[in-house]
């Protein structure tokens, strides 16, 4: 296989752009499995099975997020060894990835399936909803391993350059679930179960087509069974990594998750729009989700080779790209809040709360993406912990707290928690920027390099 693109050269707007926008397109692809499933359940369920496939879809997307996380150890890893050029050290990372995230996958994927009624009364679901919110889960749960094969083999093709593999492998797989949802939620009528159905065979099928690129014999790069021997140096750099990227993204969540279960406390209506709002907030989300993963693959690249001033350059280049997508955002949905929520639903006063949830929240998208960015470097440069760090202090200072009392306080209204909701990204930002300026070997690395160490230790690989 070779490496479709050096991000070492040519000019870093560019670059960054034709990199991160196959990225992009994959990633609204996959977004739709879940989009897809609430749209075809709103045409042919009521709204129980609508909150049914609307948390149990946000559940399945926690696990994606955090997966995607955990895998950037190994973009990381191959991205500073492809800008080296050392492709044996490549196939290392690759056998140890696969041994590490095989065994997670399949532990996780039985334990949540055992876990998944105490799950379903943990979100604090309608009552109205449960029995389809656990059909929902324990499908999606059987086919986690598939999930996370094909994330972190697409996590591994990103570090070696190549964005629009992965692209064209989960666009196929996202036609078979279209064509699968709307026969299993329209003629065959089979509820929240079918969503589920549909969209674990249409990841069965993209990681059938994702691995090919590993697999294929007479490329530049090939596995043999040494590579899958166990190193505890690489699994080591790997958890390093990838744990607090991990870590970080799964806190979100579950902060996300949190005020989820406000939102279900507060009655079916205020559940349904919340969750219908979450879905269409992860469809706007791409485009940072986008930088973040570019930036640390295109940064630590050009760390590989010792190219500072060009990783800071990237940076900037994604916070202009995020700040500017992030204001079309506010200015779109402040003008068609409630047209965007009635796509999913008919129900008049599930469209009023959701159109006010979201004029509040969709400031996130601003404010994400400058977090977005500056998180993406830190992992590059192996500081993913400040990423942890400061999530995890806007979540329990800022996100979850100012939810709750804006839900206590305005019993009628969600734009209060859309607002409170943001304010957990705009302490995130903050915090990043001080960190940025605070520590010389993120601003001015090379100054912090000693004579004959200019670039990255990538250890003993």
């Amino acid at each position: 296989m070779a490496m479709s693109q050096d991000l070492t050269r040519g000019k870093v707007g560019w670059t960054l752009f034709s990199f991160s926008l196959p990225f992009l397109l994959s990633c609204l692809l996959q977004t739709l499995y879940g989009m897809t499933d609430l749209y075809f359940m709103g045409r042919y369920g009521g709204v129980e099975e609508i909150t049914a496939v609307s948390i149990g879809s946000q559940l399945l997307h926690l696990l994606t997020v955090v997966l995607i996380g955990f895998s950037m150890g190994a973009t990381v890893l191959v991205a500073r060894l492809a800008g080296a050029k050392r492709r044996e050290a490549i196939s290392q990372v690759i056998g140890n990835t696969a041994l590490l995230f095989l065994g997670l996958s399949l532990a996780l994927a039985v334990l949540l399936f055992l876990l998944a009624p105490a799950i379903v009364s943990l979100l604090g679901t309608p009552p109205e909803s449960r029995t389809g919110t656990c059909l929902y889960l324990r499908l999606c749960f059987c086919g986690l391993p598939f999930l996370t094969a094909y994330n972190v083999t697409g996590a591994i093709l990103r570090g070696m350059g190549d964005s629009r593999s992965p692209m064209l492998y989960v666009a196929l797989a996202g036609l078979l679930n279209v064509l699968l949802d709307y026969l299993f939620l329209g003629p065959g009528g089979m509820g929240p179960e079918g969503a589920a159905l549909a969209t674990v065979i249409a990841q069965g099928a993209s990681v059938a087509l994702a691995l090919l690129p590993l697999t294929r014999k007479g490329g530049e790069l090939s596995l043999s069974l040494q590579d899958f021997r166990p190193r505890a140096d690489l699994l080591r750099q790997l958890l390093a990594i990838g744990l607090p990227i991990a870590c970080q993204d799964g806190f979100i969540q579950v902060a996300f998750l949190v005020i989820t279960v406000i939102a279900n406390l507060r009655g079916l209506q205020d559940a349904a729009a919340v969750g219908i709002v979450e879905k269409q907030i992860c469809f706007l989300f791409l485009v940072p989700s986008a930088m973040l993963a570019s930036v640390s693959a295109m940064a630590a690249q050009n760390l590989g080779v010792g190219r500072h001033d060009r990783a800071r350059q990237t940076l900037g280049c994604a916070l202009a790209i995020s700040l500017g997508y992030g204001l079309l955002c506010v200015l779109a949905m402040h003008a068609f809040s409630e047209q965007a929520v009635s796509l999913f639903t008919s129900d008049a006063q599930v469209i009023r709360l959701g159109g006010e949830y979201m004029r509040g929240y969709v400031w996130d998208c601003v404010l994400a993406g400058i977090h977005f960015c500056f998180s993406g470097f830190f992992c590059a440069y192996g500081r993913s912990g400040l990423s942890f760090l400061h999530n995890a202090l806007s979540i329990l200072l800022a996100r979850i707290p100012l939810a709750y009392l804006a839900s206590l306080h305005f019993p009628h209204s969600l734009y209060p928690m859309g607002l409170a909701t943001s304010s957990g990204s705009a302490l995130s930002a903050l915090l990043c920027l001080l960190l940025f300026l605070a520590i010389p070997s993120l601003r001015c690395p090379e100054k912090c390099l000693s004579p004959g160490n200019s670039t990255p230790n990538t250890g003993s690989l």
